[in-house]
């Protein structure tokens, strides 16, 4: 499970930043060279929807990496809402420098802004149940950390970061091991000490996660009925993580059926750019 989210981590910022420059400009923003290499500007950027605000650590780094001395002075956190019109920086260096770094800047704040902004809405709808919403791994390739961060500036959970830092055990570990039983048993022999998880597409699948003392389980694509079903068989004795096809219509009704968790692959794959342009200002 990821330990702490709370700040940036500085170290990764900086490679998903350079990776992204890198990218962008190949060997050189050819357009930027029309501006005298002593111009300055400042420049604002701007939300045109409604929107939470997420990734603002990378937009630094974006500018910074062109140009040190660019001054990005925000006007919003990371988690707040946005409005339509809504100023969130404003942005003074050297206008090549401010060019170039324009669209790798925009990129992290509107994509890592659309899953912050997805999860807000998932967080809302479950309000008052004590379900948590959780993200998976299924993020855009190389933005693993990036967008899980964005989960928690939405005010979600997140689940494990990657393979290392918890045991799950789902269908084809299962099916490989021969049981339930048999694949708990080897995991807690290979993942000593870490989280152990299972998923789990039956009631009795169920019992026999229970029965080999498994403290968490995820009830895959478990209709409505069957997961009351196994919140009553549950009893307590397991935490339980719905996952499958859930959307903001029928969350809800998801949550109120008592589980734990519910997972969501859409918080971090199905995502749509908030709407942010940057212009410079006279």
């Amino acid at each position: 499970m990821v330990s702490d989210m709370t700040k940036a981590d500085p170290d990764i910022v900086a490679l998903d930043v350079t990776r992204a420059l890198d990218e962008d400009i190949g060997t050189g923003d050819v357009s930027a060279q029309l501006i005298p290499a002593n111009q300055t500007a400042v420049a604002r950027i701007v939300s045109r929807e409604s929107a939470v605000l997420s990734g603002t650590a990378w937009a630094d780094a974006a500018f910074r990496r062109v140009s040190p001395g660019t001054r990005v002075d925000w006007t919003a956190t990371d988690g707040d809402r946005l409005f339509p019109e809504q100023v969130l920086c404003r942005v003074s260096g050297p206008a090549r420098a401010l060019l170039t770094a324009e669209r790798v800047a925009l990129n992290f704040l509107q994509t890592l802004g659309a899953t912050a902004t997805l999860t807000r809405r998932f967080v809302e709808a479950v309000e008052g149940t004590g379900a948590r919403i959780l993200d998976t791994r299924k993020t855009l390739p190389g933005l693993r950390y990036a967008q899980k961060r964005a989960v928690t500036d939405g005010g979600g959970t997140n689940h494990r970061l990657g393979l290392y830092d918890m045991v799950m055990l789902k269908e084809n570990h299962i099916r490989a091991a021969g049981s339930i039983t048999e694949a708990v048993r080897a995991a807690r022999i290979v993942g000593r000490d870490l989280p152990l998880e299972v998923e789990v597409e039956t009631l009795e699948q169920l019992e026999e996660a229970l029965g080999a003392g498994v403290k968490r389980v995820l009830l895959d694509n478990f209709s409505l009925p069957k997961l009351r079903e196994a919140v009553a068989v549950n009893q307590g004795r397991a935490e339980l993580e719905s996952s499958g096809n859930v959307t903001l219509e029928t969350v809800r009704d998801v949550a109120e059926t008592g589980v734990d968790y519910i997972s969501i692959g859409a918080l971090t794959k199905h995502v749509r750019a908030v709407d942010l342009s940057m212009r410079f200002v006279d």
